[in-house]
C-alpha cells in the first residue's frame, strides 16, 4: 500500500502553531528517533540482553498523542514501547538502564524492553501480548469514570490487534459505558510480516470500531500536527462523557517487526515511497519553509539530544544489576524454599 495522504504538511496548518511549539515535536520525535537507532546498536553489539521491537518511523504518533493529554492522564502500550514511554515522559536514562537489566530501571529490571513503564508518570508498563492492553485500558477508564476523575486513557496498539477478541471485548464495554478511552491504532500496514489487507475485507480498521457504535477517524499518522489535532479533539470529547474515540493512524515503521527481521516482505518501492513520508522530514521540511527556523537550530537541537542520549548510555552500562534477593520483591507470594 503507497501513502494515502500528501507528502507536504499544509502550510495554513503549520501556521496556526507558535514556533517554541513545533520545536518541541520535533526534539521530541528525534529524541525517539535517536533513541532507537542508539539502542539498536547497542544490540547488535550484545551490550543487551532480551530483544526489542523499535518505531522508527512512527514517531508522530506517539508525540502527537501524548502533547494532547494532560501530564496526569494515562497511556497503555505494546510490545513496541519505546517511544510511547519517551512521548510521555520517560527519561532515556530509566528506559535505557531498563534496557540493560539493571535494578535502577524504571521496572527495576523485570520488565526489559517489551515493558516498559511508571506508574507514577501515568504509564503502567507495556503489555506484550498482542491485544493485551486494550481491557487494560478500557478498565482503567472504567475507574477513572466511576471514581468522577478528570482523566482520560489513550491505549496504543497495531493493526494486528484489531483482529484480536480482546479488541472488539474491549471496545464495545467502552462503546455502552461511555468510557474515556482514546484508542489509537498505530496502522503500520503489517502484523510482523503479514500485510493488512490480508486480515480483512474492509478498505478502513476504523470501520471495525464504528460497528460499536462509537466516533472512528482516519488520520495522517506520519503528520505529527494531524495526529495531535485529531487526539486533542477525541480527548475533549471523553473529558465530556462523549467517548470512547477511535484513531486509525496510518503510519509505516522504517525498521523490522523486531531485530532479526530484514523486512524482505515489504516491496522496495513501498518502502522508499514511505521513507520519504518519515514524520522527522515532513516537519523539518515544514519548519524550514515556514522560515522561521533555521538548520543551525535544528542541528544544535538534535546535537543536544544526542549528547544526553549518549550521556545516559554511558551511565546505563554501568549500573548495578539486580541481586537474587530481588527475585523475592515485587510478587504476591514467596517461596518457602531456599534458592
Amino acid at each position: 500500500m503507497m501513502p494515502m495522504f500528501p507528502r507536504e504538511i499544509p502550510r495554513d496548518q503549520i501556521a496556526k502553531y507558535e514556533r517554541s511549539f513545533l520545536l518541541r515535536l520535533y526534539e521530541e520525535m528525534f529524541r525517539i528517533r535517536e533513541f532507537e537507532e542508539r539502542v539498536r546498536f547497542l544490540f547488535l553489539e550484545g551490550a543487551m540482553p532480551g530483544t526489542i521491537h523499535q518505531c522508527q518511523g512512527q514517531e508522530a504518533t506517539a508525540v502527537g498523542v501524548c502533547q494532547a493529554l494532560n501530564e496526569d492522564d494515562y497511556l497503555t502500550s505494546t510490545h513496541r514501547p519505546h517511544g510511547h514511554a519517551l512521548a510521555k515522559g520517560l527519561t532515556p536514562l530509566e528506559i535505557l538502564l531498563e534496557l540493560f537489566g539493571s535494578i535502577e530501571g524504571c521496572c527495576k529490571g523485570k520488565g526489559g524492553s517489551m515493558h516498559i513503564g511508571n506508574m507514577a508518570k501515568g504509564m503502567p508498563p507495556a503489555i506484550a501480548i498482542v491485544g493485551g492492553n486494550i481491557p487494560v485500558a478500557a478498565g482503567m477508564a472504567l475507574a477513572l469514570k466511576m471514581q468522577k476523575r478528570p482523566q482520560i486513557v489513550a491505549c496504543f496498539f497495531g493493526d494486528g490487534a484489531t483482529s484480536e477478541g480482546a479488541f472488539h471485548e474491549a471496545v464495545n464495554m467502552a462503546a455502552i459505558w461511555n468510557l474515556p478511552v482514546v484508542f489509537c491504532c498505530e496502522n503500520n500496514l503489517y502484523g510482523a510480516s503479514t500485510h493488512v489487507s490480508k486480515i480483512t475485507r474492509l478498505p478502513s480498521l476504523r470501520q471495525r470500531a464504528t460497528a460499536y457504535g462509537i466516533e472512528a477517524l482516519t488520520v495522517d499518522g506520519n503528520n505529527v500536527l494531524a495526529v495531535y489535532e485529531m487526539a486533542r479533539t477525541a480527548a475533549v470529547k471523553c473529558r465530556a462523557g462523549e467517548g470512547p474515540v477511535f484513531l486509525e493512524l496510518i503510519t509505516y515503521r522504517l525498521t523490522g517487526h523486531s531485530r532479526r527481521d530484514p523486512c524482505l516482505y515489504m516491496p522496495k518501492e513501498e518502502r522508499a515511497a514511505w521513507a520519504a513520508m518519515d514524520p522527522l522530514l515532513r516537519l523539518r521540511e515544514a519548519l524550514l519553509d515556514r522560515g522561521e527556523v533555521t538548520v543551525s537550530e535544528l542541528e544544535a537541537v538534535e546535537l543536544a539530544v544526542k549528547q544526553a542520549i549518549e550521556q545516559a548510555v554511558e551511565i546505563a552500562r554501568k549500573a548495578p544489576p539486580p541481586t537474587l534477593d530481588d527475585l523475592e520483591t515485587d510478587v504476591y507470594a514467596k517461596s518457602e524454599v531456599g534458592i
